[in-house]
């Protein structure tokens, strides 16, 4: 249970209790999504506050937190009732997920010495449990199925528009919560735009499209992307597919428990720089996935920590070409003792429809 968990971390820690109130950790503390409510958890006490709207859903859904409901109290005024109950003399609060202003609102306001959480929570999350594995394999699946429809309407005339919300209709017709993120869909001279936006642009022979995408499964991401032709390619656009492949599969081959960030990054980068395009690839390889898009860890140039077994971190090396166009190939790892297990089943050779 991520209760004991969190329990655990209290006893190694300089603090007595700890306060949730992000929407992240609350659901990884508790496994419940709203958009209102606050964790507080002690050796002796662990319970998840919320109003009116969400209380009867939290009881039935929550099994080791006691729910109650506010009323008429603030959220502060709820938890300095327990924290008097405790004795808590000092109490952690989210310091990296909350703004300076409700930091220092939450410390002035609770009855005890407020403390930095800093990375405890986020050090759990970092390596995932089967059932948050399973939430997000789901997730992916749902993504490859909604890719495998789509192929069918990437077509010369249609848009980036059309594409992406026909990519967004799919995945919540096979099951998903929401959206991962918007999706990315860009086409030809818009390709070259890592985070391009989608636009009336219509699709031509001739163009690469690019598709990055995910869904959310029980609060859980997928992340994809996939680099598909339309009509033929010319020989420059063969070899930059081949290259950021080659390079995919080189971080995928160099990324283990232990390895650092840096060093499965580089792997990748190599190949690209080889190749003469090391101008272009200008972000890491990958980041972690989880209850976030993008959490912790990084596979870049600057992240010398190991990588924990345990974590999901996406493999995504690009290619972009100003004025041309770019290629980007994303699967998402699991990081093992021996090696990753690559999440993504959808086939990576160049598909020109």
């Amino acid at each position: 249970m991520k209760r004991d968990e969190l329990r655990r971390m209290l006893t190694e820690a300089p603090y007595d209790a700890l306060v949730l109130t992000s929407e992240v950790n609350r659901r990884y503390a508790t496994g419940f999504h709203s958009t209102a409510g606050a964790v507080y958890l002690s050796a002796k006490q662990a319970v998840f506050f919320t109003d009116f709207r969400y209380v009867e859903a939290a009881r039935a859904a929550i099994g080791d937190f006691e729910v109650r409901e506010i009323g008429g109290k603030s959220y502060t005024a709820a938890i300095n009732e327990l924290i008097e109950q405790d004795g808590v003399k000092r109490v952690a609060l989210e310091d990296r997920m909350l703004t300076y202003a409700d930091y220092t609102a939450w410390a002035t306001a609770l009855h005890a010495t407020a403390v930095r959480l800093e990375d405890g929570v986020g050090q759990l999350r970092l390596c995932k449990e089967n059932d948050e594995v399973e939430k997000i394999v789901a997730a992916q699946r749902i993504a490859e199925q909604a890719l495998e429809e789509v192929m069918n309407d990437i077509r010369p005339g249609a848009t980036e528009k059309e594409i992406a919300a026909r990519l967004t209709y799919l995945m919540l017709h096979y099951g998903a919560e929401n959206m991962s993120f918007d999706p990315i869909v860009v086409s030809g001279a818009n390709s070259s735009k890592p985070h391009g936006v989608p636009t009336e642009k219509q699709i031509e022979a001739g163009d690469f499209v690019t598709m990055d995408f995910g869904c959310i499964v029980d609060g859980y991401c997928s992340d994809m992307t996939r680099t598909v032709a339309v009509g033929h390619v010319t020989d420059e656009m063969q070899t930059v597919y081949d290259t950021v492949l080659n390079a995919q599969l080189a971080g995928i081959a160099a990324c283990k428990a232990g390895v650092s960030g840096h060093e499965v990054d580089a792997a990748a980068r190599r190949v690209i720089a080889e190749a003469g395009y090391g101008a272009a690839f200008g972000h890491t390889f990958g980041h972690g996935v989880g209850l976030e898009i993008h959490e912790a860890p990084v596979a870049g140039p600057r992240m010398t920590a190991p990588l924990p077994a345990g974590a999901i971190v996406t493999a995504e090396p690009g290619i972009y070409l100003p004025g041309k166009f770019g290629v980007r190939i994303e699967d998402m790892l699991y990081v093992i003792e021996d090696g990753c297990i690559d999440l993504t089943e959808a086939p990576k050779s160049l598909v020109i429809l």
